[in-house]
């Protein structure tokens, strides 16, 4: 069951204080107002999906502040969707506000200061993933922050419900699963945000940011492909080996280093996965692009310290 946070049971003049140090906790640092003072009521579960985290809040009416003095005492590093279920909410952040009602959705980042506003009761299911999880697929939020997205295009809608869905399952979704599903819905939520980004007017480091996802996309399509090559992306995509390059570079890396590290996160993942057990080491390399097992032995023991076969073995223990 999701772990339930509630001011019910709380003396009236507490129950603020104490909303604030839900919130806190399950989110980052805030600061939250209400001029309800002791009628003001709230709840929130609480359900952990892998690296990320599912969550249902609803409350009375509020302003929640993530300021720069509390971004200073923490190094929370998330993006955060919420979801409009009840009511209407409004997001303020990077230069924009927009609000979020019932079948709409925005993010917002805690690296920089933003502010909720609530005029009204409301409830919303609020997804929490770590940033890099979408920096790695399209780069920096800044462009796409404090946006409403609803029914524009088919993706929109798409993100909405799946995210809606795994986070109603959260609980009952197994550790062999978790990440795998965080990961799909963080793909949907990143072709979403790029897809908005190729229809608004950008400053070039948002471009930049748009190609390389689709260059990162076009890559994890082709994974299991060992001819996969530079050339061969950069020509699908229109674009020049040496201008691929220069685009990882935005984000510290190179397009044969983040090939990669792909490969070898989906050989990691399916090392671990019960499901794939009877699964020769061997096999599952091969099926993510690798063609010298010696190769794959070395390097998977530099990006985790272990051989493919003791992670296996250590997988099983946990």
């Amino acid at each position: 069951m999701p772990i339930l946070f509630t001011t019910d049971g709380s003396p009236g003049h507490r129950r603020l204080a104490l909303w604030q140090d839900i919130v806190c906790d399950v989110y980052v640092g805030l600061d939250c107002t209400s001029d309800l003072g002791s009628a003001f009521r709230g709840s929130l579960t609480h359900t952990a999906l892998g690296r990320a985290v599912c969550s249902e809040v609803a409350s009375d009416r509020q302003r929640v502040h993530r300021t720069s003095q509390r971004i200073a005492r923490a190094d929370a590093d998330y993006v955060l969707v919420a979801i409009g279920r009840e009511g209407i909410g409004g997001v303020v952040q990077d230069g924009r506000d927009t609000v979020i009602r019932p079948g709409e959705f925005a993010i917002y980042d805690t690296t920089r200061p933003y502010e909720l506003q609530f005029d009204a009761a409301f409830r919303q299911t609020v997804f929490k993933l770590p940033r890099e999880m979408l920096r790695r697929r399209i780069g920096a939020t800044e462009a796409v922050t404090a946006i409403t997205f609803g029914a524009d295009s088919p993706l929109q809608p798409l993100a909405h419900d799946f995210i809606i869905k795994l986070c109603e399952q959260a609980d009952q979704i197994g550790a062999e699963h978790a990440d795998r599903l965080s990961d799909q819905a963080a793909d949907l939520l990143a072709m979403t945000l790029a897809e908005r980004l190729r229809t608004q007017r950008l400053p070039a480091s948002s471009h930049r940011a748009a190609l390389l996802y689709r260059i990162k996309a076009h890559v994890r399509m082709r994974l299991s492909d060992p001819d996969l090559s530079l050339p061969e992306v950069a020509r699908a995509l229109g674009l020049s080996p040496r201008y691929v390059n220069d685009l990882f570079s935005d984000v510290e890396t190179s397009f044969q280093r983040y090939v990669l590290a792909e490969r070898l996160k989906q050989c990691r993942r399916d090392l671990g996965s019960p499901a794939l057990a009877q699964r020769q080491i061997s096999e599952i390399a091969f099926s993510w692009g690798f063609n010298d097992l010696s190769h794959f032995g070395r390097v998977f023991r530099e990006q985790f310290g272990l051989s493919p076969r003791e992670w296996r073995r250590s997988a099983v223990r946990r």
